[in-house]
């Protein structure tokens, strides 16, 4: 029994980092004055992050796939690679 309490509160402790980091990309994808192909990659790490057919490791591990790519752009806006970078350090502690 006590090996499934730090499992849930750790399982608790990924999705509110998901959660956090799903409001951030929400932010940027919503944001008319970034680039419409930084919008757009935005909303496809959300969808990822949503995804539960997977884990939440793998889940992360795809939304920060996703963020990487776009994340060298350089018409990126500076606010919005601040934004992204805080995204994926909220989804690079994430770990199965």
């Amino acid at each position: 029994m006590t090996n499934k309490k730090p499992k849930i509160k750790q399982k608790e402790q990924y999705e509110e980092q998901m959660r956090q980091a799903i409001a951030i990309l929400g932010q940027v994808s919503e944001d008319t004055t970034t680039p419409k192909n930084i919008r757009r990659a935005a909303k496809q790490a959300i969808d990822s992050l949503q995804n539960e057919e997977y884990t939440p490791a793998i889940r992360a591990a795809n939304a920060v796939s996703t963020l990487d790519d776009i994340s060298q752009d350089p018409n990126m806006p500076f606010y919005t690679r601040t934004k992204l970078w805080q995204a994926v350090s909220f989804l690079e502690t994430i770990k199965d």
